[in-house]
């Protein structure tokens, strides 16, 4: 048996609650079928095919996905579950161009990025999956953060000196890696990303910290264990 800090449980206990629920862009049903598809993309044969390819958008067909999300956001899913280290700003505005908002694509990638961690830390430890849960009614918020403006990214992110109001939480008031702003088009998947990371890594205002660890780990424990996961990700982060 390993075990395992309660930190862990209660963290994982919040994104399903969450998850369930609508969000700002999708229904409480949609973002329990995006979980389903990034679990789907893993055992999908045309990811399969275009991951060997030389050129993944010279590989024709049809992904193998529940049936239950637009094809723009089955593509999302698939690519970055599989293949993330060839997505360019070309497949990005083709996605936005194929009908998908920025805000539904923001959506998308902040609730991957949960579900990875989660279902990676659970494949890691040798326990199953942990069940979705049952999708909650009502409709999504179609909150837009007034602060986020178009820069140099893919999508439009929050500067950190406009991070006032209701964003006012969202950077503590320092300066933050744009893997974490790539998500604050959604602030609650900033949110997020924050509850799981002070689990599964460290709380982000310590990563800037050389000292800071986490559980039995030390820091270069950590990091070599990230840098390596990095790499084999195909994360130039």
């Amino acid at each position: 048996l390993v075990p395992v800090r309660d930190d862990f449980a209660a963290a994982h206990t919040r994104f399903w609650k969450r998850l369930s629920s609508p969000g700002a862009w999708w229904t409480g049903d949609e973002r329990v079928a995006i979980a389903a598809e990034v679990r789907q993309a893993r055992h999908c044969a045309l990811c399969q095919v275009r991951r060997e390819a030389l050129t993944p958008a010279a590989v024709e067909g049809e992904h193998d996905h529940h049936g239950t999300l637009p094809a723009a956001a089955v593509e999302v899913i698939h690519r970055v579950v599989t293949d993330p280290g060839r997505l360019s700003r070309k497949w990005c505005k083709d996605i936005l161009d194929a009908g998908l908002s920025a805000e539904q694509y923001v959506e998308i990638i902040g609730t991957l990025v949960a579900m990875v961690s989660i279902d990676s830390f659970c494949r890691g430890i040798g326990v199953p999956l942990h069940v979705l849960p049952e999708p909650q009614p009502g409709a999504p918020s179609s909150y837009r953060p007034p602060g986020a403006v178009q820069e140099d990214a893919w999508v439009p992110m929050i500067p950190v000196d406009r991070a006032t109001g209701a964003e006012a939480d969202l950077y503590g008031g320092q300066a933050v890696g744009n893997v974490v702003r790539a998500l604050s088009l959604v602030p609650d998947e900033v949110r997020t990303l924050y509850d799981l990371s002070a689990a599964h890594y460290l709380p982000m205002g310590q990563v800037r910290d050389p000292c800071a660890a986490a559980g039995a780990s030390t820091r270069m424990q950590i990091e070599l264990i990230a840098g390596r996961v990095s790499a084999l990700r195909q994360c130039f982060y």
